[in-house]
């Protein structure tokens, strides 16, 4: 299963990547915070692979990274270890025990790892709060 299906609004990621989002393995992570309302997570990243057909706004403009921030709402547990200025870590999303996640039953896990740093929680929901690109100079 891709980690799309598990989001309640996968269809911007959708329409970019044509139903074939790159894996979330090696992730530049940009941000982690926490909100009260919700409570809510969320996760700022930049996407491994750059679209084949983006959006022509962003060629126009010579975008090359794609950037997502992932809202985990209704926070159940979190677990935060190290951090730093330039993480590169695999992320991965999981339902739990096959429960439908679009529906607010169950819920959702999301885990990031890298050598210094590991997120880890567990939502009731997981959704896109934001899809843009930008020139990356590195």
């Amino acid at each position: 299963m891709q980690w799309t299906a598990l989001l309640n609004n996968p269809e911007g990621i959708n329409a970019t990547y044509l139903k074939d989002p790159p894996d979330l393995r090696g992730v530049r992570i940009h941000e982690v915070s926490l909100q009260v309302e919700g409570p809510t997570l969320k996760l700022r990243f930049d996407l491994p692979a750059y679209p084949d057909h983006p959006p022509r706004k962003w060629l126009a403009q010579k975008y090359n990274t794609v950037q997502v921030e992932l809202s985990f709402g209704g926070l159940k547990s979190i677990s935060l270890s190290g951090f730093g200025t330039d993480i590169s870590a695999d992320v991965s999303l999981t339902g739990e025990g096959g429960v439908n996640v679009k529906t607010g039953e169950g819920g959702v896990n999301v885990e990031a790892t890298s050598p210094g740093f590991h997120l880890q929680a567990n939502a009731m929901t997981a959704s896109v709060s934001r899809l843009s690109a930008y020139a990356n100079e590195l």
